[in-house]
């Protein structure tokens, strides 16, 4: 129940860091460290049985040693257990004095313990604390289940590489790996690095960074990610990255670091709290100094025992810790699915959605283009377009290029190309065997003012000009994702008002997927700097205040994803790109993990709001109970402990 609001809920990835106290990694930590991150249970527990040891004889032997002349007797065994149970609370608050922290949860329970001790309501000061001891300890009980929840889904981090070496198989830590080293990894384990796979054929288990159970087929020739799990054959890999700068470290770091990002609600609370509780305290004391004064008969003994019920119902632990740990178990939880959200901020903004706007390749389509058809002119055959285009492109790593130079399967002679030129948002220029070749869209035809006959086609054509003179051109088709319909129907149902899709790719492809997805709004031929001005466009038209939310898949599309309210990366895994633009990270290609996520926002904040009504609910009832003399300390205890563990246990179901 002691916690500070401007302290985030950090969950720390045990596994692998160093112990603070011997230097040494270790997996899930050490019991010495576990104990000083989190709670030492046996402590909390000897101080508890201690507490009530002490209060129970108290309690049992009170009016004997009251009516004696050993009555001091009474004061030493009621203020040992006032003070077993509730040191904590009165050096926190007066540490938060002597910072200037005044009033919060603290104050207002010492102060409300101490003038119960004051009029010498002993059992009923001790009783405060002592409920609030144990209500704190089922608190840390619950904090802990949630954060080691959290780590057995993000427990993806290795904890060896099998180095290869001249002679042997050398066992070592992952960061001992230097890129261009090979590693072997054997059935059963945890690829511990990023890489390329250089010998070998597996089933890969991918579910710990995708969600996905789907297992994964892995060959020569494909990259693999730190944190996946060979599942059948043995795999020779050359690593690629270090592995402070792998998929999986970058995953955790950036999960680790997520509470600190608070939503609007957890601002409003701290906020809140800043100005509920000096209203609280001098509400109290107003309580027991005005109506002694003013009202016949009143005592100051009787409404200072109501102002002492105000101070304890009043405190709002309840709101403090359950809702920053339940947008910390959203997170989590989100986590488990394979979607990675920055911060509670945009996990809140998530639930406000009135727009969804989708890149199109490579993330409502598969982004797999294959040549089907190749349709030569002015003399030109197919085999001498195919050649030519494949020369142009042979330094290019457009999907498009890659699909003409598959389409062609022989080598190119890199000296027979040169002078090779990228024309932003067109196509390229280059020089191949001496003749000026032009390969790109239809917009590269008009910059050019190269005549043509041929403008719409099915499919996205590459058209070629050699020497100025227009060669013909080659389609390629993409195919759309298995889901994307879905995803564009389950966004709809989820309340979403419009779809958009934006291409750089031609009005008539544009307008065939949107028309086969169920798209609202589709915008085709546009520049990279076309799609950031399409989204400031629907900013402004924007007037009720709905968030705007860009899909894309995170290489080329960083920044109409740094410019939308919420970024979303698609298909980013093992993106550096990705993961650092975007304000959320979706690990697979599946564009309907958006509204999954979507989903996922709004049970956590109708949840967190859930506890707000509660937990406020609750204590107005009691304040007012205890204000007319009906509700006493006990049972304000009762209820204050009582709605802040139901609201916990409320906040944890976030996490499922």
């Amino acid at each position: 129940m002691v916690y500070d609001l401007e302290e985030p809920i950090n969950i720390k990835i045990a596994a692998g860091q160093t112990c603070q106290n011997e230097g040494r990694d270790v997996k899930g930590g050490c019991s010495q460290c576990a104990g000083e991150e989190d709670f030492n249970l046996k402590r909390h527990l000897a101080f508890i049985i201690s507490a009530v040891i002490l209060f129970g004889l108290g309690m049992i032997l009170r009016d004997t040693l009251h009516e004696t002349p050993y009555g001091l007797a009474e004061y030493a065994v009621f203020l040992s257990a006032y003070l077993l149970s509730g040191w904590k609370v009165l050096f926190t608050a007066l540490r938060n004095l002597s910072r200037g922290k005044v009033f919060d949860e603290n104050s207002l329970m010492s102060i409300a313990t101490i003038g119960a001790i004051a009029i010498h309501q002993m059992p009923e000061a001790v009783g405060v604390m002592l409920f609030f001891k144990v209500g704190e300890l089922f608190q840390d009980l619950s904090v802990n289940r949630s954060r080691r929840s959290v780590r057995a889904v993000l427990d993806i981090r290795p904890d060896y590489a099998n180095l290869k070496t001249d002679h042997e198989l050398k066992r070592v830590k992952p960061e001992e790996v230097r890129v261009d080293d090979m590693i072997v990894v054997k059935p059963g384990e945890k690829i511990p690095l990023d890489g390329e796979v250089l010998e070998g054929n597996t089933l890969v288990d991918t579910s710990a960074l995708t969600g996905e159970s789907v297992p994964r087929s892995i060959g020569v020739g494909n990259q693999i990610l730190a944190g996946m799990i060979n599942k059948t054959g043995s795999l020779t890999v050359r690593v690629t990255k270090k592995f402070s700068e792998s998929s999986v470290s970058r995953i955790l770091e950036l999960v680790e670091n997520a509470s600190s990002r608070k939503a609007p609600t957890e601002n409003f609370i701290t906020t809140f709290a800043k100005y509920y509780t000096p209203v609280v305290v001098f509400g109290a004391l107003a309580v027991a100094m005005i109506p002694p004064l003013v009202v016949e008969g009143a005592t100051f003994s009787d409404w200072i025992y109501r102002a002492l019920v105000l101070l304890v119902i009043s405190c709002p632990c309840a709101l403090m810790i359950s809702i920053p740990l339940g947008y910390f178990g959203g997170i989590g939880g989100a986590a488990r699915k394979g979607i990675l959200v920055k911060g509670a901020n945009y996990l809140d903004a998530l639930t406000k959605v009135k727009t969804v706007v989708f890149d199109k390749t490579g993330t409502l389509t598969k982004g797999n283009f294959k040549v089907t058809r190749v349709v030569p002119a002015n003399g030109f055959r197919e085999d001498e377009l195919l050649r030519m285009a494949a020369s142009a492109e042979t330094q290019s790593n457009h999907p498009i290029a890659r699909s003409i130079l598959e389409a062609y399967g022989q080598e190119v002679n890199p000296s027979r190309v040169q002078a090779c030129q990228e024309i932003p948002g067109c196509g390229l220029q280059a020089e191949v065997d001496g003749r000026t070749v032009l390969v790109g869209n239809d917009r590269l035809l008009h910059q050019y003012g190269v005549e043509h006959e041929v403008c719409c086609v099915e499919g996205t054509a590459a058209h070629l000009v050699v020497d100025n003179r227009y060669a013909g051109y080659i389609v390629i088709a993409d195919e759309i994702k298995d889901d994307a319909r879905e995803a564009i129907q389950s966004l709809k149902k989820l309340g979403v008002e419009k779809t958009v899709m934006l291409s750089g790719d031609t009005k008539a492809v544009t307008e065939s997927v949107a028309g086969k997805l169920g798209i609202d709004v589709f915008l085709a031929e546009l520049l990279p700097e076309d799609k950031v001005k399409a989204i400031e466009q629907m900013e402004r038209e924007s007037s009720d205040g709905g968030k705007i939310v860009f899909v894309g898949d995170g290489i080329n599309d960083a920044p109409v994803i740094a410019r939308a309210d919420v970024g979303v990366a698609m298909g980013a895994l093992g993106s550096d790109a990705a993961i650092e633009t975007a304000d959320v990270v979706i690990m697979t290609d599946a564009p309907s993990k958006l509204a999954q996520a979507i989903g996922i926002a709004r049970k956590t904040r109708g949840i967190v709001w859930q506890n707000i009504i509660m937990a406020l609910g609750v204590k107005g009832i009691f304040i007012a109970l205890g204000i007319i003399g009906i509700a006493t300390i006990w049972e304000a205890v009762l209820a204050d402990v009582g709605v802040a563990l139901l609201a916990i246990l409320n906040a944890t179901r976030a996490m499922r």
